[in-house]
């Protein structure tokens, strides 16, 4: 098994409950910085900015006040993909996808305070993240994405029990996660859950974020 301590893990006890993607391609429709705010004040404390189709003017546009927002607000703000994005706003971290930029290298460009999160989807890239020594663990897709076509093989709760033994890491569960599917995810061994169109194409963004946020903080039995 590969072990990563929470007590060697800066920034571990912040890692938990409603992580929130914010990606224009998905509600092009409502501002971000707005959805951030609501968000925030409802009781979210982690944002990742995601823009896979924006040139890096446009995208640090985007970012800024978003950064901006959530600091001022005592969120966490993450970016997507790009360590060169996330030092310009100085952002909180960076996370990577599996094609991204390798988590030692990332390291070295960020420097050792920055967060730096990892996206997996199996067993063997768990253990091959867990050992580089990232701060948290993306993993999923736990159901089926409201989000993506392009997505890996959905992995399921058993899939995420597996992943809990591995590692101490904290782990965010992705994939198709609803209210209504949080409590289970979290009995899974979750420490939180990352979610995308779920909240931002939630007719009441301030309440779904509370249900999210109330769901998270209900007492658990890992892997039960």
């Amino acid at each position: 098994m590969v072990h990563l301590s929470r007590e060697k893990n800066p920034g571990a006890s912040a890692l938990a409950g409603l992580y929130i993607i914010l990606d224009p391609a998905v509600c092009p429709e409502r501002p971000l910085v707005d959805i951030l705010k609501v968000s925030a004040t409802a009781g979210a404390k982690i944002f990742q900015y995601r823009n896979k189709t924006a040139s890096m003017k446009v995208a640090y546009e985007e970012a800024l006040p978003l950064r901006k927002t959530a600091h001022e607000l005592g969120a966490l703000f993450i970016v997507n993909d790009r360590c060169d994005l996330a030092l310009a706003v100085d952002a909180d971290g960076v996370h990577l996808g599996q094609g991204d930029l390798p988590l030692n290298l990332a390291r070295t460009v960020m420097g050792p305070e920055k967060l730096i999160g990892v996206s997996t989807h199996n067993r063997e890239q768990v253990v091959a993240a867990a050992i580089d020594g990232p701060n948290y663990l993306g993993f999923g897709p736990i159901f089926t994405p409201g989000s993506k076509l392009d997505h890996d093989p959905v992995v399921g709760l058993q899939g995420l029990r597996a992943i809990r033994s591995l590692t101490e890491l904290p782990i965010f569960a992705i994939g198709g996660i609803t209210a209504d599917r949080t409590a289970d995810v979290m009995r899974a061994g979750a420490d939180g859950v990352a979610v995308i169109s779920a909240i931002l194409k939630a007719p009441d963004i301030s309440r779904s974020v509370n249900d999210f946020v109330s769901l998270v903080s209900l007492p658990t039995s890992p892997g039960s």
